[in-house]
């Protein structure tokens, strides 16, 4: 998963709390059970001594999300400053109240679905409704293209007025170029491209591309555009979508990893010391965390150096000012060099429950 999205967390202002709870709707008394969950996770917050306001943020999060449907998690980040981050999770997660100097994110990684910037195009002979997702917020605009009539019309084989199907074809393909001229100008800045319509549509739409923007479009065999379709099911194709490519991501990310380890090139690390250390000189390309358990880590005031005890940490010429939980430090650490974070407990079984592909081979650890 990309890290940038969590950016924001590192110019906000500790404590922070961090709240993962069950989230499911697929009984009738979930509404119920959400308000027993949630007095459970207030007390336990007061009992950690979080004041009112905090809690009061939590519980509006808690509260006024939009209920999920089935089974599902809910992450919760709150600060002073007020809620960070509130969202449904893919799977029930068990309850974890944390209240401590960083947030604790790897569920969220582990459970959260990653929502690139993307450009959906629900298109058609006329023109194309277009919706752009960048930066969680959402923009639609329609493009006509202009070109009338796109079918031949009944009866209209008149002498002296020719076979009207090769101007109506013609008004098809001004109506597609315009649409792909569109979607290509949206597209410079979001991965994904999404494309919904009937069959000769969204054909005719990636052959108009540029070649560079047909490679990012996923066609979405949902139904042709005005057929009223329930947009939801637009919503659960790209959600399926985007899943698949975030778990491609971890199969890329621990094969590489294996391959790197097996060549000696440099480009591998694992185990606490090794994975500190390239965080701290910016070397993690992609943090693969597994099983951490309890571990800590000791890191400077700043929290710029971290280390895997204050011996090596001092070896950096840092002094410990903060023993932090090391499956909180970890991910922190790559948020603030811009390194991607996936979880992978099954796929691989490094050192200390943590591993990592580097941008570039680094000097050993101290010892």
């Amino acid at each position: 998963m990309n890290a940038e999205r969590f950016r924001q967390l590192l110019t906000a202002s500790a404590p922070f709390t961090s709240v993962y709870f069950e989230d499911s709707h697929d009984t009738e008394d979930a509404a119920t059970k959400l308000e027993l969950t949630w007095r459970k996770i207030s007390e336990d917050l007061a009992r950690q001594g979080v004041g009112k306001q905090i809690i009061g943020d939590v519980e509006r999060a808690v509260m006024d999300l939009r209920p999920p449907v089935g089974k599902s998690g809910r992450a919760v980040i709150a600060c002073p400053d007020g809620v960070l981050l509130n969202e449904h999770l893919q799977a029930p997660t068990a309850t974890t109240v944390r209240v401590s100097q960083l947030p604790y994110l790897i569920p969220v990684f582990e459970h959260g679905v990653e929502y690139p910037d993307y450009v959906l195009a629900e298109v058609d002979q006329t023109g194309a409704d277009i919706t752009v997702h960048t930066g969680g917020t959402l923009r639609m605009e329609t493009v006509d293209g202009g070109g009338y009539p796109v079918h031949k019309a009944a009866g209209a084989e008149t002498p002296g007025y020719g076979d009207p199907q090769p101007h109506a074809q013609e008004a098809a393909r001004k109506n597609v170029r315009a649409v792909a001229a569109r979607v290509a100008e949206l597209a410079e800045g979001p991965e994904l491209v999404f494309v919904v319509g009937e069959v000769q549509a969204r054909s005719a739409l990636l052959e108009a591309m540029p070649k560079r923007i047909a490679g990012l479009t996923t066609e979405l065999a949902i139904g042709a555009r005005h057929s009223g379709h329930d947009p939801s099911e637009v919503q659960d194709a790209i959600e399926a979508e985007c899943l698949r490519r975030q778990l491609a991501g971890i199969q890329a990310a621990v094969e590489r990893f294996t391959a790197e380890s097996g060549r000696g090139s440099g480009l591998a690390a694992q185990g606490l010391p090794a994975i500190c250390a390239g965080l701290s000189q910016g070397a993690v390309e992609t943090l693969i965390l597994g099983d951490i358990g309890d571990a800590t880590v000791v890191a400077d005031a700043g929290l710029t150096v971290t280390a895997a005890n204050p011996d090596m940490l001092s070896d950096y010429g840092a002094a410990p000012a903060h023993t932090l939980r090391a499956d909180e430090a970890l991910p922190w650490g790559a948020i603030a060099i811009g390194a991607d974070v996936v979880t992978a407990e099954v796929a691989v079984d490094p050192a200390d429950g943590v591993a990592a592909v580097l941008r570039y081979p680094q000097p050993a650890a101290p010892a």
